[in-house]
């Protein structure tokens, strides 16, 4: 084999970038490029290495009769190694330029691969700002499952939803759970048109016959967590009984339909913090697109996103996931079970507390395989693990939902439900705006089980329920 294939061999592609930059003219470099992905169980190629983002300020302009984005997004991070180049991830769209602390960069497209070499090495721990100016169509992306997300078009403007992959096809980021951040996003979209996105709305303003929203995100945030939605949306505002603001956006077909659900939203709010602990953000509500716009709901961070007018419990699923998901969010997406077991769960505790099945009545369906009319679909239950989907197509499949919410349940068995809820609250007190995984968690439930014979229990759960193929033996 000829040497000089010998040592490329493996090399990553920002790695080959970098060397190809560098024998152009780089001179004094002492860095390393970053990861070209975080080598993700399920998703290898999402996120990057070698640095943390603190910040996203995007200015997006779209016009929906052409399909057309222009963005510019200013990404402040700091540097966790010396770097000499990194990566962001950015699917589609064409670049019309970069610069890293207000001078121009080189950079190199490969798929969702933004390779960038600043002009100056970055040490580690140095803050540092890239600007990415980019415009284009932006692309709808199917998962492995086959559903539909990035952006997607609507009757009269737009719909961008991230889980797991979509927020790189409307801005450049490192696109993984592991590395969250605050965020600005200002949106301009033609006169009429609303522009919804995350958090606070700090400025409405029109000028030529296209009005600018201006949507601030100050507590960190997941990339997949982004959301944008484009119409011609009613907007509502209220607030809680502890005075969390309520924004609701409503497209008019699906306005009558919803008000029942969301017109408890404070309601919901009071129960899931009695529950769950202190509410992680500074606003909540709900964006409610027509039906069919997108074939999910999603837990868009402090306004959670719904096809279609949702009943009550798909809204107590959605902001369940504020807790469990947005502050406390996984680190990889093998834990995605920490998400929707949660959440799940908190749809059976409300319907315990609400006059309907008590949690272990809706536990013992599941068991003998009543809780679906189709027999194939209970037993799709067991079909794996929570904790080892087997496939990146698998991580939104039902036993990452309904048996993961048995996990739950096993525990509030094990150790009965004073010390249950005590170690729900303290799980989102000790991980607000932070990253867990399933070690995590199995570790902070045995340490807080109340005793030896307690967390013995807890420990007998993780083998068959969490861990273990099949069916468990009869609880």
């Amino acid at each position: 084999m000829h040497p000089r294939s010998t040592a490329l061999r493996g090399t990553s592609v920002a790695a080959l970038t970098a060397l190809a930059l560098t024998a152009c003219g780089g001179s004094g470099v002492h860095g390393t490029p970053g990861a070209d992905g975080l080598r993700d169980p399920y998703f290898p190629k999402l996120g990057n290495g070698g640095y943390d983002v603190a910040h996203y300020d995007l200015t997006l302009g779209y016009d929906p009769d052409a399909h057309r984005l222009t963005g510019t997004a200013e990404v402040t991070a700091r540097a966790t190694q010396d770097l000499s180049a990194f990566n962001l991830d950015l699917k589609g769209l064409d670049v019309k330029s970069v610069s890293v602390e207000g001078k121009d960069a080189s950079f190199h497209r490969d798929g969702q691969e933004l390779t960038i070499r600043p002009p100056d090495d970055l040490d580690q721990g140095e803050t540092f700002r890239t600007t990415v100016r980019y415009s284009g169509d932006p692309e709808t992306i199917t998962d492995p499952d086959d559903s539909e997300e990035g952006w997607l078009r609507t009757k009269e403007g737009a719909l961008a939803l991230g889980e797991p992959t979509g927020s790189m096809a409307w801005f450049p980021s490192d696109n993984h759970p592991s590395d969250k951040a605050s965020y600005d996003i200002r949106l301009t979209v033609p006169k009429g048109l609303k522009a919804i996105s995350n958090g606070e709305l700090t400025r409405e303003s029109t000028k030529n016959g296209r009005t600018t929203f201006a949507w601030h995100s100050a507590e960190p945030m997941a990339s997949y967590l982004a959301t944008v939605a484009i119409g011609p949306y009613e907007v509502k505002k209220s607030t809680t009984k502890s005075g969390i603001p309520v924004l609701t956006a409503v497209e008019p077909s699906e306005a009558k339909d919803s008000a029942k659900a969301l017109g408890r939203i404070p309601e919901i709010m009071e129960w899931q913090e009695l529950n769950f602990g202190p509410y992680p953000f500074s606003s909540t509500g709900a964006i409610v697109a027509r039906e069919g716009d997108a074939g999910y709901a999603l837990e868009t961070q402090t306004r959670p996103t719904f096809p279609g007018a949702p009943d009550t419990g798909l809204v107590v699923h959605e902001l369940a996931h504020q807790w469990f998901g947005n502050s406390v969010t996984p680190k990889s997406w093998q834990d995605m079970w920490l998400n929707e077991g949660f959440a799940t769960y908190a749809e059976w505790l409300w319907e315990e507390d609400h006059d309907g099945d008590s949690v272990q009545e809706t536990f013992d369906q599941i068991y003998v395989g009543d809780y679906y009319e189709d027999k194939e679909d209970n037993d799709a239950i067991w079909a794996f693990p929570p904790a080892k989907p087997p496939s990146a197509a698998n991580i939104s499949d039902s036993p990452v939902y309904e048996r993961g919410g048995m996990v739950i349940h096993k525990i509030r068995q094990a150790v009965g439900d004073e010390t249950f809820y005590d170690i729900v609250q303290g799980w989102t007190k000790e991980h607000r705006h932070g990253n867990a995984d399933t070690e995590d968690f199995t570790r902070y439930v045995e340490k807080h089980a109340g005793g030896d014979a307690a967390r013995e229990k807890v420990r007998a759960i993780w083998g068959p329920w969490l861990y273990g193929d099949g069916k468990p033996e009869r609880p």
